[in-house]
């Protein structure tokens, strides 16, 4: 039976396992990634990250589209149909017997994937507006953040259990039919028939223009699609680095659980003084601090400096303060992007949000790709990203004074 409207906590409980989809299915591969080196590229192990790229370029090719497609076929329907996509290229990717073959399924599954994350922002949308709607989020990032994090732990326990890589794909089968079950059983649709528009590709189109057309909008985008690539590109090396670099790879789903948790508190500082600072001034604050970060550790290591017993422990805290960052970063700019483009919310959010991971892709793929046995490839490239990402904040304060505000402004 399925209620006019969820109790508080199924409902959280339903839209975090949406939203987690993707985290998930970038996380859970993390340790597998040494066994497909190994069985599909042997002769080149570096190019196994390719496995987590392809996946986030499909959710960029996928965030395009299916925020206007579930406008026209009801949010139930797009669900259900982007965790079909999902499931069957999880299937496929367990037959894969090439790494090409792989990386196809892959970007496939990536496109898939994005139907549950985007639509269950718009079902929140078309349920709750205003505090609420913002409470209700709050608390679904809250439990979303503990999924990512405890998934290298469970797909370690798999390949453990089961011998192969190939576990993991089982268990996002088995992670996509409870969200599609979940929804398709105990949600009613939220968007009325009378609501629903029909998909044209002219007002998609030149949305697109509007959006890409708008100077604060375009250097939003780069400062988040620079975050983006940093994080793809330690998610791509951060197993490789503790394994072969820190011998600690029997131990790294635990490390990153405990990085997982750890970062909750980026979230938290955000939601505390978003308000009084305003998104922008974190942003700026979050990539300086990264970018000196980076700076010192990198000179650390290619001076050759740090004491042997010092090297994991500082670079623990390193990869801590990239996920912390993140948490100062993402939402603010995301919510700065979308700031004067209200009268096409909706498609907006898909653009910027496609246009964003498709670069970060691009930033994020060489980057993993020079990983040579030490952090430097990847303190290098984070330095980089953050600078410039520094840059262009600064460059949007001058592009777009803000006036004197009120310790209630949040721009």
């Amino acid at each position: 039976m399925r209620p006019d409207r969820l109790s508080m906590p199924e409902f959280v409980g339903m839209m975090a396992v949406l939203f987690a989809t993707i985290a998930f299915s970038i996380d859970a591969m993390l340790p597998a990634l040494p066994e497909i080196a190994a069985e599909l590229s042997p002769d080149a192990p570096n190019q196994a990250q390719l496995v987590l790229t392809a996946f986030v370029l499909g959710m960029g090719i996928g965030t395009f589209f299916t925020g206007p497609i579930s406008d026209t076929t009801g949010r139930k329907a797009a669900i259900t149909g982007g965790l079909a996509i999902y499931i069957a290229a999880s299937y496929a990717a367990t037959r894969a017997e090439t790494l090409e073959a792989l990386l196809a399924c892959r970007l496939i599954q990536g496109i898939g994937a994005a139907g549950p994350r985007i639509v269950a922002l718009a079902m929140i949308r078309d349920l709750y507006e205003g505090r609420r709607m913002a409470q209700i989020v709050s608390i679904v990032m809250t439990i979303f953040i503990i999924i990512p994090a405890i998934a290298p732990s469970i797909g370690a326990g798999l390949i453990a259990l089961t011998g192969t890589w190939t576990s993991v794909f089982g268990a996002f089968m088995v992670f996509g039919l409870i969200g599609a079950s979940w929804v398709n059983l105990r949600q009613r649709e939220t968007l009325a028939p009378e609501s629903r528009r029909p998909f044209r590709i002219a007002p998609l189109a030149a949305a697109t223009r509007e959006v890409l057309g708008n100077r604060m909008v375009l250097i939003y985008i780069a400062a988040m699609a620079l975050g983006f690539g940093q994080m793809f590109a330690m998610l791509s090396t951060i197993q490789q680095l503790y394994q072969d670099t820190y011998g600690r790879g029997e131990s790294f789903h635990l490390w990153f659980l405990a990085t997982g948790l750890l970062s909750a508190a980026g979230t938290i500082l955000n939601a505390t003084l978003v308000i009084r600072l305003g998104m922008r001034r974190l942003a700026i604050a979050a990539y300086a601090g990264q970018a000196a970060l980076s700076a010192l550790l990198l000179a650390l290591t290619a001076a050759e400096i740090l004491p042997g017993w010092a090297a994991f422990p500082v670079f623990f805290f390193w990869t801590w303060s990239v996920f912390f960052m993140a948490g100062l970063t993402f939402g603010n700019l995301n919510a700065l992007a979308l700031q004067p483009m209200g009268h096409i919310a909706g498609t907006a959010a898909s653009v910027v949000g496609a246009v964003a991971t498709v670069l970060a892709v691009v930033v994020a793929a060489p980057i993993g790709l020079a990983f040579n046995g030490t952090p430097v490839p990847l303190l290098a490239g984070t330095l980089v990203c953050s600078t410039i990402a520094w840059a262009l904040m600064r460059k949007s304060r001058e592009a777009d004074p803000e006036p004197k505000k009120t310790v209630h402004s949040s721009t």
